[in-house]
């Protein structure tokens, strides 16, 4: 699996979008407390290897102790909040997300 980089701080969001430009980011905003948002973080490790996208850069949000930062990212994105939620940026922009259980690999792939 690619390693998860821990998105702490919301300058980050800056180098998410200038990165986005020539390499497609994945950020999970994952839920410590919650047992769905666990499931589908334990569902994106085990179909990482097989999902073929060894090339993007995959940022992990814990919610609990970063929620700005999730308020941020919505705003910046045009994305509702939710948990868990997966986004793809390319190109500056927020071309795909989903939450709960609708994440998944696959449509990621399509997506690329």
């Amino acid at each position: 699996m690619n390693s998860w980089i821990q998105l702490t701080q919301p300058e980050q969001l800056v180098d998410i979008v200038r990165e986005s430009e020539e390499q497609t980011v994945l950020i999970f905003k994952h839920s410590t407390s919650c047992s769905i948002s666990a499931a589908a973080k334990s569902r994106l490790e085990r179909q990482w290897a097989d999902a073929g996208l060894q090339n993007v850069k995959l940022y992990y949000l814990d919610l609990l102790r970063f929620r700005p930062i999730s308020n941020e990212i919505a705003e910046k994105f045009g994305v509702r909040h939710e948990s868990p939620q997966l986004l793809l940026i390319k190109q500056g922009e927020c071309r795909y997300d989903a939450s709960h259980m609708g994440i998944r690999l696959s449509d990621v792939q399509s997506q690329l």
